[in-house]
This record gives structure tokens, sequence and C-alpha cells, in this order.
């Protein structure tokens, strides 16, 4: 897993009321507030995903999700990357792309992976070996780019 964190995939069904309140919460902090975007998070997809909750101790601090193919995307996905602003800069938001590249492929069987990345990280997910696919687009007001993963 991640060394030095707890890290657990969980079912939207499987989350306890904890663990989905810091979730929101987080999302919250990161794309809403810091982001200064307010737009409905609870997009009603949850429900169909797989949560990657990151701990230090009893504080999240890295999330995202993922989908099986034909939720999001023609293939499996992963979104709502999010990393505490405290825990940035130390390779966690690596370790936690990673872990869910290998989940999806592993419980998925995907040969691909999609992304609707923000386009000021392209570089991050193109280190990881994502590439970008075409136009620029406005998602809740930030520029996005779809970016794959594989075949």
């Amino acid at each position: 897993m991640i060394k030095g964190y707890q890290v657990y995939w969980k079912s939207f069904n499987e989350l306890s009321k904890e663990e989905l309140y810091q979730l929101l919460r987080l999302r919250q902090e990161v794309f809403i507030l810091e982001q200064d975007c307010p737009y409905i998070d609870a997009d009603n997809t949850d429900q169909s995903a797989m949560h990657l909750l990151c701990f230090e101790r009893d504080d999240l601090v890295g999330y995202l999700r993922a989908f099986p193919e034909k939720v999001k995307y023609e293939y499996p996905s992963i979104g709502r990357v999010v990393v505490k602003i405290s825990h940035r800069s130390k390779g966690l938001g690596v370790a936690l792309m990673r872990e869910s590249m290998d989940y999806v492929k592993r419980q998925f069987k995907a040969k691909k992976i999609i992304i609707s990345a923000q386009y000021r990280l392209r570089g991050f997910y193109e280190s990881l070996g994502f590439i970008a696919v075409g136009e620029i687009y406005l998602e809740d007001n930030i520029d996005h780019i779809e970016m794959h993963y594989g075949a």
C-alpha cells in the first residue's frame, strides 16, 4: 500500500457515516473552497464508485474514486483525486494514483483508464503515463482535458 498511511478501498455501501462525511468535507475544502469553484460535488455517481481513502491516524489526507466501465466513460475511470493541502508535495498524489491505476487494472480488468484532468495538472498525469486526448474544455468553470492511460 502506501508507507506511513492506512489505505482502504470501499464501495459506497461500505463507507461509514464518518468516512462519507470526511471525504465529502475534503472534496469541498479543495474543489469548492480552495479552488473557488461552486458546483454540486455530490453528483449521484459516488454510489457506483469504489472509494480510496488514505488516512494518517484518524485524519483523511487523500482520496479518490474509481469507476468500472460505462459509468462515467466507455472505459474505467478515476476521478476526484484530492490530497489535503498539508500533505501535498510529499509524493502522496503519485502514490494514490499508482495504487488506483493498479486497482483499476486488476479489479476492472482495464486495458485503458480515462480521467478528466484539470488542465493545470496535465504534466502530473503525463508523468504517470496518461496522454492528453482532444481539446481543453470547461468543466465547473475550470479548464480540463480528457486523458487516457493504456491501449
